[in-house]
């Protein structure tokens, strides 16, 4: 396993993140916990969840999964998103968070957070109130280092100011969404995360299964992540398009030219990223566990590369951005 420094911190977290997302739903707590278990022997030491995965029960099975070691590893979870029908159960206003943070560590059975996210943005509370309920968390001993999840770059640019300006603990890690469909982040936030030495752990490097060749356009999904009650109409929103489907199909030529199945070269291609902390690694059964292990060593020439390079451009028309970087 290879391990990087999460931005500028010293905390070292292995370059496969495990995703906790499906456990205790569609996963069973045993087979969460089997996967937990390998993925640890090979030398994994982060793992991702949040307090509303599977309705908190994902939390509490990755509790379980650490317990007895828990020092070993690095935890991330987040808040923000609801939790309840409430207008106190949602956001990132002090109260929710304080509150949010201590049903997490009784899920987790833990005394801290190794990286506390805002899971998505909060435009009804100002940045600064998050940011000093989140630095008092750091200061109690309750979180060690702080992150964002699904914010622009304008927004980290603002947070990181703030932070600065008035010495308070800042996000360290940033998590967004990034594959061979979903690049975007290239132009803004990684630049900026190179520039101020963000850590930047990804999520969905198979564009919700799209990049795994198991769906056809045209036909219904197969049974996974575009078919889950909660999940599956946002997955669906964000990938399920013909022009990603004839992306897929070039990719998946590029793959089998390099020997390597779809799901690898797609992983491969995230981790050849330099500026990548870490990728998440959402598997369901230990098989594919395996196979997404496999991809830490694959190292994807230039012409592969500039292959990707060139789907995306077919697919993805360049527009104008004032302020690329050269």
């Amino acid at each position: 396993m290879q391990y990087r420094n999460m931005g500028r911190t010293g905390l070292k977290v292995s370059r496969i993140c495990l995703g906790a997302m499906n456990y205790g739903d569609p996963v069973s707590e045993t087979e969460s916990i089997s996967i937990m278990k390998r993925a640890f022997d090979a030398g994994v030491n982060f793992i991702d969840t949040a307090n509303i995965y599977a309705g908190t029960k994902s939390e509490e099975i990755v509790g379980k999964g650490v317990k007895g070691d828990r020092h070993s590893y690095v935890i991330a979870t987040k808040v923000g998103t609801p939790v309840g029908p409430g207008p106190r159960d949602v956001g990132l206003s002090r109260k929710h968070i304080m509150q949010a943070a201590e049903d997490s560590l009784r899920r987790l059975q833990t005394d801290y957070i190794d990286l506390y996210y805002a899971h998505i943005p909060d435009f009804g509370t100002p940045l600064e109130e998050t940011l000093r309920a989140m630095d008092d968390l750091v200061h109690q001993g309750k979180v060690r280092y702080l992150g964002c999840s699904n914010f622009s770059a304008w927004m980290l640019g603002k947070a990181l100011r703030i932070s600065e300006v008035q010495n308070l603990a800042r996000f360290d890690c940033i998590e967004p969404p990034y594959n061979l469909l979903t690049r975007d982040i290239e132009m803004e936030i990684l630049p900026l995360c190179a520039e101020e030495g963000i850590g930047l752990c990804v999520y969905n490097p198979l564009a919700g299964e799209m990049l795994t060749g198991r769906h056809e356009f045209g036909k219904p999904p197969a049974e996974g992540r575009f078919t889950h009650e909660m999940y599956g109409p946002g997955y669906l929103e964000r990938y399920w398009s013909e022009v990603n489907f004839k992306a897929v199909e070039r990719i998946k030529e590029i793959a089998s030219e390099r020997g390597i199945s779809l799901p690898q070269f797609a992983l491969a291609w995230v981790l050849n990223n330099e500026l990548v902390t870490s990728v998440l690694s959402g598997t369901t059964a230990i098989d594919q566990l395996e196979e997404n292990l496999g991809t830490i060593d694959i190292v994807l020439s230039p012409e592969e590369l500039r292959a990707c390079d060139d789907v995306w451009q077919m697919f993805r028309p360049p527009r104008y951005h004032y302020a690329k970087k050269p």
